[in-house]
């Protein structure tokens, strides 16, 4: 009797570098949301925060996104966050719990995370490994060991990402 069986793949990462009160980043979602239908469970994209300094509420908003995955609704609230830049911009940390109620997340325990800090670790992890990859603007991207910066241009960007999924993917 021989044993044909395969390893199931691993997942293809794709780190989205992403500063939450970024009108970019937002117009960024549309390759993002088409990349995870394309590949499904084999492009593994996860959120890196990278608050970018001219960006008030940016840091406090990645905060909220790590509380929203740790509720299990990560990219829901990162996708409503991001359709509500300016707003954010105006209102700061009301908006942010507001949206956690639109949600249905627990709401009074994004306020706890926000005010004591539990998500900082990640945050600032985030921000200081990107500094050391040479990120410099939002979006970036990273998949198989490529920088791919999204801040002046997205232009070919997502065709790229398929490139490169798709080169790792038949590895």
């Amino acid at each position: 009797m021989s044993d044909t069986t395969t390893a199931p793949t691993s997942p293809v990462a794709l780190e989205a570098w992403f500063d939450l009160q970024c009108p970019d980043c937002f117009q960024a979602l549309g390759d993002v949301r088409a990349l995870r239908e394309t590949y499904g469970d084999r492009l593994d994209v996860q959120l890196r925060h990278f608050p970018l300094a001219k960006h008030k509420h940016a840091y406090a908003a990645a905060q909220a996104a790590e509380e929203a995955f740790a509720q299990g609704k990560g990219w829901p609230y990162v996708e409503a966050l991001l359709a509500r830049t300016a707003d954010l911009a105006e209102r700061g940390e009301p908006l942010l719990l507001e949206i956690a109620g639109e949600l249905d997340l627990d709401a009074e325990e994004f306020d706890t995370a926000l005010i004591d800090g539990r998500h900082l670790l990640t945050v600032d992890a985030d921000e200081a490994e990107g500094k050391a990859i040479k990120v410099t603007g939002t979006p970036t991207y990273v998949i198989g060991g490529e920088r791919l910066d999204g801040g002046q241009s997205q232009e070919g960007l997502r065709e790229r990402i398929e490139e490169i999924a798709d080169r790792l993917l038949k590895g």
